[in-house]
């Protein structure tokens, strides 16, 4: 009750009649009156002055209400006011969240990012929306079907997007299963009580396949005379405004091709097959932090052959030599020509014709040559030296665009009749110690031949013919003296042979004439006597490598090492030097196993004091055992005085590989009043935006604590107090 004055009321809507106030009258007032805002169901009682309801009020249809109440006298004349009384309806929760659709339709592509919403569900709630009444939630609630222990799909429970999960963004597959039904309910009071409100709705989504996909191996005709760029290919990402970029498999000095902002692929200049006849490059989208959003395209280029190319003469002048007893018809020699054009197609086949032959004595048409391999015959008769010594052949080779003369020499040669005689049967023996230089010449051997000098007939081959399986020896033949040369072609061993008896011919490169045969005139005898030398003890291996990870345990056996003696003493290891340390040890033991090396080299000794030596290399791979931390190369600091909203760019570091910090994560610590003061966003995967939330700073140095995650393996987690200065700054936009 009291004095008739303006008054206000906060009324829960609902909840039947009821009495609000009761005015006191005042003389000489003897009733009150009320108008306005009444609904119906608000009024007063004149005599009395009992403010009441008659019935519920309705947030959702009229949240204030507004009277006039006056007093009057006994002739209804105003004795006070009209005071106001202002009646606020407040709230309670009495309306379920509704979609604003019955049922949703989707659609999601095969290997969609996780997390990256393609759909949205809405729904609104009617009550107070500054209460949690109207704060609502969503959450899937059934998934059909649902063929793994983990939900393929993800919803924002504040924003109702959709989106696939983690197993979502690997198995979605439109070949095993397109469509998937969602039952995805909302709850009022943010979800957070049991008496919530809830409403569900059917949410069908289609799987349809990738976008992102390879296209085919792409053929490119070399030499293009087209205006480039020329457009070969497109790719397209299965989330919009991606961009798209390009980088090479292998290192070239300049990739021939570019990509475009739709995702077109050029070709930037004409190529050369026979410079470069393939290509492989990957194509990637990224979004517009820098993240890649699909995973990379391989792209293959197959650069096409045209016939672009002449044919060209293996030799500038081809000579060959024909005995004079040739049978007509004889194979006599070849004339090889290239092609640099594809090997095996029609661009590259080369067709051979003898185009002149000079002298036309005996006759015009002495040789023949076969027109797809090159290969020239003797035709109608065999050749006599009297006639002619030497003939000479021009030899047209064409491809199916262009053509080579190629110039061929036919030398007559006297028939081989003769053989090869050493002038010595027995060279005796020769002496050599097993340490003797590979190449080195031990013994010069002759033989003469009567045939026709400088000729196939008369040049000697000498061979060893036995008492060497192994090639351990080699023989060189001086083609104006005939003399041979025998040289050392693989290293001596004592212990494996310490005498050979060799047994040497000597042969023409021509074939001598029916009923001549070489004979013991041909051969010779030399035996070669190997002296033992002490030889160094011999590693194993040529360079002992391992790799382990950097936080190995002290004494953790690494590597084993062994070595041996040619000679069959004892061996035994010596020191290990160091050659590059880093902070940790060396240590080995003298069976050889070794137990902690960076890089080093490791000598070995046999019982007479010689010695060898081998590298030991070891890899230490990083391990994530590093804290990151707020990189300092530049002072933090904003201008006094701020007006809010600055920020300025910091960037995260860290002491460890790459591969165990490519994603910082930050974030403010809850302390320090820090996340009232400042606030952070990730700019890329090492940076991030430190923003000023108001502009009431003073004028000097700040604590911002960040706490920075490499989300390495395992993650480490450093809390870092940036110094941040409010300064005045000077003209260079620096603090004084």
């Amino acid at each position: 009750t009291g004095p008739l004055k303006d008054m206000d009321f906060s009324v829960q809507e609902g909840g039947g009649p009821r009495i609000l106030h009761q005015f006191k009258l005042e003389s000489p007032a003897v009733s009150f009156r009320a108008s306005g805002e009444k609904a119906g169901i608000i009024d007063i009682e004149p005599r009395t002055g009992i403010l009441y309801i008659n019935g519920s009020l309705d947030w959702e249809t009229k949240q204030v209400h507004k009277l006039q109440v006056e007093s009057l006298d006994e002739s209804g004349k105003r004795v006070k006011g009209p005071y106001t009384v202002t009646i606020y309806v407040e709230d309670i929760n009495d309306n379920p969240p509704e979609f604003n659709q019955t049922k949703y339709y989707g659609v999601v592509r095969q290997n969609s990012r996780p997390g990256k919403p393609f759909m949205y569900v809405h729904a609104t709630d009617r009550d107070d929306p500054t209460t949690p009444h109207a704060q609502l939630s969503y959450s899937i609630f059934h998934h059909f079907p649902n063929p793994y222990d983990e939900m393929l799909f993800q919803i924002d429970n504040a924003t109702g997007a959709i989106s696939p999960s983690r197993k979502g963004s690997y198995y979605l597959n439109p070949q095993k299963q397109d469509t998937f039904i969602l039952v995805v309910s909302v709850k009022d009071m943010a979800g957070m009580t049991t008496n919530a409100f809830t409403s569900s709705v059917d949410v069908i989504i289609t799987v349809k396949e990738s976008l992102w996909k390879a296209p085919p191996i792409i053929y490119i005709k070399e030499n293009s005379t087209q205006v480039h760029p020329v457009n070969i290919s497109k790719v397209q990402s299965n989330e919009p405004g991606v961009i798209y970029g390009i980088f090479e498999k292998e290192k070239l000095p300049r990739l021939p091709f570019s990509i475009s902002e739709n995702g077109d692929i050029y070709v930037t200049q004409p190529l050369d097959r026979e410079e470069k006849d393939t290509y492989t490059f990957f194509v990637v989208s990224k979004d517009n932090t820098g993240e890649l959003v699909d995973k990379p395209l391989e792209i293959h280029v197959i650069v096409e052959d045209i016939n672009d190319n002449p044919p060209v003469c293996q030799q500038d002048l081809t000579v060959i030599e024909v005995q004079e007893n040739e049978m007509e018809g004889s194979n006599i020699g070849t004339v090889f020509a290239t092609d640099m054009d594809k090997k095996d197609t029609l661009n590259s086949r080369l067709h051979f014709q003898i185009q002149s032959q000079e002298p036309e004595f005996p006759l015009k048409n002495l040789f023949y040559i076969q027109q797809d391999t090159g290969t020239l015959q003797l035709t109608g008769r065999s050749l006599n030296k009297r006639d002619s010594a030497k003939y000479f052949l021009k030899v047209l080779v064409t491809d199916s665009k262009f053509k080579t003369i190629c110039d061929v020499e036919v030398h007559v040669i006297d028939i081989n009749d003769k053989i090869p005689i050493f002038k010595n049967s027995d060279y005796g023996s020769v002496t050599v110690a097993e340490d003797i230089s590979i190449g080195s010449v031990i013994l010069e051997i002759e033989a003469t031949d009567g045939d026709e000098p400088a000729t196939g007939s008369s040049l000697i081959i000498y061979q060893v013919k036995e008492g060497d399986p192994n090639n351990t020896f080699i023989i060189e033949t001086d083609s104006e003296t005939n003399r041979g040369f025998i040289r050392i072609n693989k290293a001596l061993d004592f212990e494996t042979t310490p005498v050979y008896n060799l047994v040497i011919n000597a042969t023409n490169p021509e074939p001598l004439v029916e009923g001549v045969h070489y004979n013991s005139s041909s051969l010779t005898l030399l035996k070669v006597f190997v002296t033992n030398v002490d030889e160094l003890p011999v590693f194993r291996k040529a360079v002992y490598r391992t790799e382990v990870s950097e936080d190995i345990p002290v004494n953790t056996l690494v590597m084993t090492v062994e070595a041996y003696d040619p000679e069959g003493d004892s061996v035994r290891l010596s020191k290990v030097f160091l050659k590059e340390v880093q902070g940790k040890y060396a240590q080995y033991l003298a069976c050889g196993k070794i137990l902690f090396l960076q890089k080093s080299y490791l000598l070995v000794e046999d019982n007479a004091a010689q010695k060898s030596k081998v590298f030991l290399v070891l890899h230490l791979r990083d391990v994530n055992d590093n804290y990151p931390q707020i990189a300092t190369d530049y002072p933090t600091f904003f201008c006094y005085p701020v007006s809010g909203g600055e920020r300025t760019l910091i960037q995260a570091t860290d002491a460890d590989e790459q591969f165990f910090y490519s994603k910082f994560t930050f974030s403010l610590a809850d302390e320090m009043n820090a996340r009232n003061n400042w606030e952070i966003s990730k700019f890329n995967a090492t940076h991030a935006y430190l923003s000023l939330k108001h502009a009431n700073f003073e004028e000097k140095v700040y604590d911002v604590p960040i706490i920075l995650n490499d989300n390495g393996k395992p993650p480490l987690e450093n809390k870092v107090n940036l110094k941040v200065s409010i300064c005045k700054c000077s003209s260079e936009n620096s603090c004084f």
